[in-house]
C-alpha cells in the first residue's frame, strides 16, 4: 500500500498509476467508502465501483500529462485538492486515516469552468 503522508501527493500518485496501469494503486487513492463521479455523470461508490471504472479505462493504456495543481486547503483531518487541466478542472476531498496517510472520499474529475 502507498503512503501517502500529503495530500498534495494524491494527485502524482494516482496520475502514476494510472499511466502504469496499475489498477490497484489507483484504487489505493481512495477510502473503501469514496465516492467518484464518472465523466457521463454517473456517481459510483466504494473499491468495488472505482475498481470497475478504472479497470475499463486502464485497457487502454491512457497517458495522461498533470495538470496545475492548486495549493491543498487543509482543515484539521479534510484537505481539498484541486487541479486545472485545460479548459477544465478536478476536485477532489481526502480525509487523513488513522495511520496518519490520506485518501480520497470524494472525487469529481471533471469540472467544468466557465470561460467567460
Amino acid at each position: 500500500m502507498t503512503e501517502i503522508r500529503d495530500p498534495a501527493q494524491l494527485g502524482a500518485t494516482l496520475l502514476a498509476a494510472i499511466n502504469g496501469a496499475d489498477l490497484e494503486g489507483v484504487v489505493e487513492c481512495y477510502t473503501a467508502d469514496a465516492t467518484l463521479e464518472l465523466p457521463d455523470g454517473t456517481i459510483v461508490t466504494g473499491h468495488d465501483g472505482i475498481r470497475a471504472f478504472y479497470s475499463e479505462l486502464l485497457t487502454s493504456r491512457p497517458h495522461f500529462e498533470p495538470g496545475q495543481a492548486a495549493p491543498v486547503l487543509i482543515h484539521d483531518d479534510i484537505a481539498l485538492t484541486t487541479a486545472r487541466i485545460g479548459d477544465t478542472a478536478t476536485a477532489e476531498v481526502a480525509r487523513r486515516q488513522d495511520d496518519g496517510t490520506w485518501r480520497w472520499i470524494l472525487d469529481r474529475p471533471n469540472v467544468m469552468l466557465d470561460r467567460r
